[in-house]
């Protein structure tokens, strides 16, 4: 009898923050993403996350109509160590999260909210693209949303 295998998909992807006031700002208010939980968990997180505190605020921010879009987790886990700061090279380990949007008004709000930080804008094939670095120093690729059509081709 042959095993079944499970399928491994990604259900989130975790932002240690440095700030967390300043986060939500940055994706909830600039980037239009909605508050899915806001909760606080009691864990072993000094073994699990090599963190500091058994306590950890956890979060989830996406798109409660589409939940296959993705969450990003905004996770608070009192004194955080510093991450690598923006202007550092890419290195080996997460490059980037990337939000298909309306980059230009994703860049205006978070222009307002003076949270559009080392904005970096091209253009593929007629595509918008932009970064911008989030509060925690994370590279987030805005992509226009037109692009989104373009993936049922690959």
């Amino acid at each position: 009898r042959a095993t079944e295998q499970a399928v491994a998909v990604v259900h989130h992807s975790a932002i240690c923050t440095r700030d967390v006031d300043t986060s939500l700002r940055f994706w909830r208010d600039g980037l239009g993403f909605q508050v899915l939980m806001d909760h606080r968990f009691e864990g072993d997180w000094p073994h699990l996350l090599r963190s500091r505190s058994n306590s950890l605020r956890a979060i989830f921010l996406g798109e409660p109509d589409t939940p296959q879009s993705g969450i990003v987790e905004l996770v608070d886990l009192g004194a955080a160590s510093e991450h690598p700061g923006v202007a550092d090279p890419p290195h080996a380990g997460v490059l980037l999260l990337s939000v298909f949007t309306d980059v230009d008004a994703a860049i205006a709000r978070l222009t307002e909210l003076d949270l559009a930080d080392d904005v970096r804008r091209i253009e593929v094939h007629g595509v918008a693209m932009a970064t911008v670095v989030d509060p925690n120093g994370v590279v987030v690729e805005l992509v226009g949303s037109a692009a989104a059509a373009n993936l049922e081709q690959m």
